[in-house]
């Protein structure tokens, strides 16, 4: 798919401040620093749409990116960074529930772990969450070039084992943002949830 010309349109902290209008949205979730603004901007082949940064918890607010009036790709705060606070820990927390929870344009969540690693605790309450909710979730382990490839079978059946993957509403995909590969497959699952084309 390609997008033309993707904008940031509001970085919002609570829902009044959400984009009017019905267009699907597609959220990505991950922990902090798993590389959610780099598969935001290899998706849209932008290299600063999305802000990257080497410093963890640096997005703390829902940055709605519209692209090209089709549909909104929602950056989420990551989770599980030590150094923010209990408080706004907490206050994240709060604004990402009322997000995923209640907002009915959002027609999937694109879910990022590390491919080298065991999915964490967090990883797996908000997976467990989402299912919960039933909401479509794609799981994306990141940094796949860091991993032989030998060793991808390997890694999905881990992620899938240590997440209790429950297939009828989840899907897997493997992304590197350094090779290239991943993003045709991750692209295919959004188009198909969102009926965009």
């Amino acid at each position: 798919m390609k997008i033309i010309n993707p904008k940031l349109i509001i970085s919002a902290v609570a829902p009044k401040q959400y984009p009017d209008g019905q267009l699907p949205e597609v959220a990505f979730v991950g922990r902090s620093n798993v590389g959610k603004s780099t598969l935001i901007n290899t998706l849209l082949q932008r290299n600063g749409l999305a802000r990257t940064s080497s410093q963890p918890g640096k997005t703390q607010t829902l940055n709605f990116y519209n692209l090209d009036e089709k549909l909104y790709f929602v950056d989420v705060p990551g989770y599980g960074y030590a150094k923010v606070s209990k408080a706004q820990r907490e206050q994240f927390g709060q604004m990402v529930e009322a997000y995923l929870s209640s907002r009915k344009q959002l027609r999937g969540v694109v879910s990022l772990m590390d491919a080298r690693m065991e999915p964490t605790e967090d990883d797996k309450l908000m997976y467990n969450w989402l299912a919960y909710y039933q909401v479509p979730i794609l799981v994306v382990a990141t940094k796949a070039d860091k991993v032989a490839r030998g060793k991808h079978n390997a890694v999905e059946s881990r992620i899938k084992k240590s997440l209790n993957f429950q297939p009828q509403f989840s899907s897997l995909a493997l992304f590197s943002a350094v090779e290239k590969f991943g993003s045709q497959e991750i692209w295919d699952w959004i188009q198909k949830q969102s009926g965009v084309v």
